[in-house]
């Protein structure tokens, strides 16, 4: 598989960096004592449908949660109209938590999988790369994510992300392999760039540069909809 091509989300992160005051150290140190979450960053998501249905969790931070977007236009909603629309007898939790980072989701993992889930949608990242958190402490965190899910038979496809440029080659380099390590280890459905032919352009884009808008997020949804249906034909639940 290519490797995603970097300069559009290189422009939005860079933009995204403006905006929260980080101002482009090259150390991922000090980035991480810059860019310490707010207290309510990692706060938990909406309540969690009653058991039911067998779900679909999609864990991720604010492109998850669809920030700035009506609830039905982030694309957790939009893949379950295209569960309904192709008689897929599955409930979609939102799990997006704004800031969330890799080490948020592990703290709420076992919340965010109550009841009869199928399919974890794994997307967190973005958050740990802004704050130039070691690439080494968001593998641990997503294995772990991972690990727990697997014992629980729950199949995952892991969402990458791209890293702000301004920690150099080699951090941006590192962050990547995370999660083309990960996937490869663990023999994930993997989609390397979740933001790929959306970053970067303001057709797609929330006038922050960085979130994706209505069109855009519909993008996403399509790119998630072509590895998560091929699952749920072999793990659809009996009519």
């Amino acid at each position: 598989m290519r490797r995603p091509r970097t300069s559009g989300i290189a422009t939005a992160v860079c933009l995204l960096l403006a905006m929260v005051g980080c101002r482009g150290s090259a150390d991922p140190e000090q980035g991480a004592r810059q860019q310490q979450p707010s207290p309510s960053a990692e706060a938990a998501p909406a309540r969690l449908p009653a058991a039911g249905r067998p779900r679909i969790v999609a864990l991720g931070d604010s492109l998850t949660a669809g920030l700035g977007l009506p609830s039905d236009q982030a694309y957790p909603a939009l893949l379950q109209q295209k569960l309904d629309s192709n008689g897929y007898d599955y409930e979609m939790v939102n799990a997006g938590v704004s800031g969330d980072t890799s080490a948020g989701g592990l703290r709420r993992l076992d919340w965010s999988l109550q009841g009869n889930v199928r399919v974890l949608i794994l997307a967190l990242g973005a958050n740990d790369g802004l704050r130039g958190l070691r690439p080494a402490e968001m593998k641990s965190n997503l294995e772990q994510i991972i690990g727990r899910a697997k014992h629980r038979r729950i199949r995952v496809i892991l969402a990458g992300m791209e890293a702000p440029p301004n920690y150099g080659r080699e951090y941006t380099a590192a962050y990547r392999d995370v999660y083309a390590d990960l996937a490869r280890e663990h023999e994930l459905a993997f989609l390397p760039f979740l933001l790929a032919n959306v970053a970067g352009d303001p057709s797609l884009n929330q006038a922050d540069g960085i979130h994706p808008n209505a069109k855009g997020a519909s993008l996403l949804a399509d790119a998630l909809w072509r590895i998560l249906q091929p699952m749920l034909a072999r793990t659809a639940p009996a009519s």
